[in-house]
């Protein structure tokens, strides 16, 4: 499934389309099969195994991935269960290098003979590359850390929530906003557990228990005598937890202009009959004047903005044209980095990349290289200071070491960079959301994502959202639709001029970033505050040529 479907399931309305398109991987299993052990004794034996074979055949580096990835999936669409989905995914990813080259094999077969015929296949397959390769592969030095592990600090393992609660919680939510005036509501959870085990050749035995979820509905209002329709999808975001994020605490809710927003839990079943409320008012809603507005965005809408334009362009192999897939490479180019003074965006702006921070989707404690995960500034003060880079990638920025951001969606793939958690940080002066509302004249509040484009070097952009409010002298005036803001992304961070302090410090992402060819998926969070920016072009999405 390409990456444009994974954005159009997360931020359109007509989700019931897509949804045979969901992505599955693995073999079918029972929900108690989810549940096993695999002993990480066992997977130590294993993974010597690939790397005593390798070794023996002439590599002179080998790390080995053992993963168990178990996906559960639970859809409905009013008053029924559309498909419920579990799968495992086990198997062996072998990295070598031989005569200085990269080689790469997999297996799913987990006896010993099996994975050393595929680590022998790995430094094969190394050699061979190695007649084509111009200069060595440069690895940046990594210690070695023995045998450790790190678990995502859940509280309620959803996989050991039954499916029955899964499939009641779903339909009291369909029903819920059927009864509050929706006219269709597809809902799903998505739920994941990567158990990853990485052995290398530096003495690295790491054994890691990963979960993130997702639960998210997708609500539609008709007009019955226009036949026109207005959407509003959950505002949920997928995240780094587990069954617990669903418990919906009274202090997680945010009130605000828009109703209420979550920070930390969510209550699928509240903001349902919310959502449908919200669907017919934007039925009746102004549609905008286009024009130059400050916005005032929410982090539900901004953690895209940041993906898309923040993100995306700091990875080091977009900058240097070794990775185009999925909308090209990148305006950051390395020259202008050693500047040491190029303008991202206003003395306000400051983005980190972050794969410790606790409930995001990326948090792990060591990467898929090995490499102990941290934090480290890309934008500070507004000026670029620093992209995402991997082990091989780090002399080029003449680092020391790896950043940590190295990832593979399964044991079959190889491993390669992957954006770190990228977020706006949030302001350092008190502010509230009402208080960045009184200081607009003339602006629009945006909530949740929407639709985007953005060209091939991540500097041309347009984003819409799921609900609009007109802001005039200080006040919110009423609901507007048909709203889309464009900007290139220079322009669009040098107008940021106040970001809400730390209280308001929420947590966007996606639960399925595509990149590479072959294509992987990974999941990413993006935080931040609610943030105005001054003097944006809004345009109509209603309105046609002619």
């Amino acid at each position: 499934m390409k990456r444009r479907n994974f954005i159009y399931l997360t931020g359109v309305g007509a989700a019931a389309a897509m949804l045979p398109a969901i992505p599955v991987w693995g073999n079918d299993i029972s929900p108690e099969q989810a549940l096993e052990y695999v002993d990480p004794a066992a997977k130590k034996i294993l993974s010597d195994v690939a790397l005593n074979a390798a070794k023996s055949k002439g590599a002179t580096y080998t790390d080995v991935r053992v993963g168990r990835y178990l996906n559960q999936y639970v859809v409905t669409r009013e008053d029924k269960v559309e498909n419920i989905v579990n799968t495992e995914s086990y198997g062996i990813g072998i990295r070598v290098i031989a005569n200085g080259c990269w080689g790469f094999a997999s297996t799913d077969k987990m006896d010993k003979d099996s994975i050393a015929k595929a680590a022998e296949l790995a430094v094969a397959i190394a050699k061979e590359n190695s007649r084509l390769q111009a200069e060595p592969v440069q690895l940046a030095p990594q210690q070695g850390y023995g045998e450790v592990s790190w678990k995502a600090p859940i509280t309620k393992n959803a996989f050991e929530v039954p499916i029955k609660e899964k499939v009641d919680l779903l339909l009291s939510v369909n029903d819920a906003a059927i009864k509050g005036g929706a006219d269709y509501i597809n809902s799903i959870l998505f739920m994941v557990n990567e158990q990853k085990y990485f052995a290398s050749t530096e003495g690295s035995y790491i054994d890691q228990d990963v979960h993130r979820i997702w639960p998210t509905f997708f609500i539609t209002k008709i007009n019955k005598e226009t036949g026109k329709f207005e959407t509003r999808n959950a505002l949920s975001t997928p995240i780094g937890k587990g069954y617990e994020y669903l418990d919906g605490r009274p202090e997680d809710k945010i009130q605000t202009a828009s109703g209420t927003l979550y920070k930390g839990t969510y209550d699928m079943l509240e903001d349902a009959k919310q959502a449908a409320v919200q669907a017919g008012e934007k039925l009746k809603a102004k549609s905008v004047d286009p024009g130059k507005y400050d916005l005032v965005l929410d982090p539900s809408n901004l953690w895209l903005t940041i993906h898309e334009s923040c993100g995306h362009p700091t990875e080091l192999d977009r900058v240097l044209g070794y990775e185009a897939n999925y909308a090209g490479t990148s305006f950051l180019t390395l020259d202008k980095w050693k500047t040491g003074k190029f303008n991202y965006g206003s003395k306000e702006v400051n983005i980190t990349a972050d794969k410790t921070e606790i409930g995001t989707l990326g948090a792990v404690g060591y990467d898929d290289e090995g490499v102990k995960c941290g934090k480290w500034d890309v934008i500070k003060d507004g000026v670029l200071v620093n992209y995402q880079a991997i082990r091989d990638q780090a002399h080029i920025l003449g680092l020391e070491h790896s950043q940590g951001c190295c990832y593979a969606d399964n044991w079959s793939s190889v491993q390669f960079q992957r954006m770190a958690n990228i977020s706006l940080q949030p302001g350092k002066k008190p502010l509230t959301v009402a208080d960045q509302i009184k200081n607009v004249e003339k602006g629009i509040y945006i909530v949740g994502d929407g639709s985007f484009s953005i060209d091939q070097q991540r500097y041309n952009f347009q984003f819409g959202g799921q609900l609009f409010y007109e802001i005039k002298a200080g006040k919110i005036t009423g609901m507007l639709k048909d709203v889309a803001y464009q900007a290139n992304t220079q322009e669009f961070w040098n107008s940021c001029s106040a970001i809400c302090d730390q209280r308001d410090y929420r947590l966007g992402g996606s639960f399925f970033d595509g990149k590479g060819q072959p294509g992987q998926v990974s999941a990413v969070s993006h935080g931040s505050a609610t943030t105005r920016f001054n003097g944006i072009n809004v345009i109509n999405t209603a309105r046609k040529i002619g």
